[in-house]
């Protein structure tokens, strides 16, 4: 009797605001005993480097020795791919892995998914998945967005892409931004289909207090 295939994600990293939105993820990720094809933009590294004082190597093999040495799991459970790395599995639907999250992302990815551009392999590997007919998840950061940002929104929203902007509740009653994260990453294992043991479910938790006077 053969056993049954591990999850496989790929994750990408690109360069919005919001770093720890991802990596909170890739360790939650792994920690399920995920295996992640991990894609990391250099405009991420820049930003991990800038928001956590976080230097991801920018070689593929040494960035991935890096994060299972930080994150103490299996190396098996974590590949690194660079940008132009296409002879990789997630560049090609017969191999790539059914589901992906870009998170953060950036609208300049939304805009290169939107119109197929295919430029670099995180453009690539989500084009692959959205023609695959696989799950696409995009956590796109900025604000304002204008019309453009938006229009490119719709145009993923329309061919199946969920589309999950990095907005935490406060229902929960977060103490912390580790709290705000995990609100973030909880929806997003939700929405993966794995458990979430980050955060109690609406209506499960103690009820807040009304203020006086509601």
């Amino acid at each position: 009797m053969s056993l049954a295939k591990p999850l496989e994600i790929t994750l990408a990293f690109t360069g919005a605001s919001g770093a720890m939105y991802g990596f909170r993820l890739l360790q939650v990720l792994v920690a399920e005993q995920v295996k992640v094809h991990l894609l990391i933009s250099s405009a991420a590294r820049v930003v991990f480097a800038t928001e956590h004082q976080m230097k991801l190597a920018g070689h593929p093999q040494q960035c991935q020795a890096q994060l299972v040495e930080m994150l103490g799991c299996s190396p098996d459970l974590i590949t690194v791919y660079g940008k132009d790395d296409w002879f990789s599995p997630v560049a090609s639907g017969s191999a790539a892995p059914k589901k992906m999250v870009i998170c953060p992302c950036s609208t300049g990815t939304v805009a290169a998914i939107a119109h197929g551009m295919s430029d670099n392999l995180i453009e690539r590997a989500a084009d692959v998945v959205i023609k695959e007919r696989g799950q696409l998840i995009i956590v796109p950061r900025e604000s304002p967005l204008s019309a453009i940002h938006l229009e490119n929104l719709l145009t993923l929203a329309k061919v199946g892409v969920t589309v999950m902007p990095a907005s935490p509740g406060f229902y929960h009653q977060p103490t912390g931004i580790n709290d705000l994260i995990d609100f973030m990453v909880a929806r997003l294992l939700d929405h993966l289909g794995l458990p979430n043991k980050l955060l109690p479910r609406w209506g499960y938790a103690p009820a807040p207090v009304s203020s006086s006077g509601d």
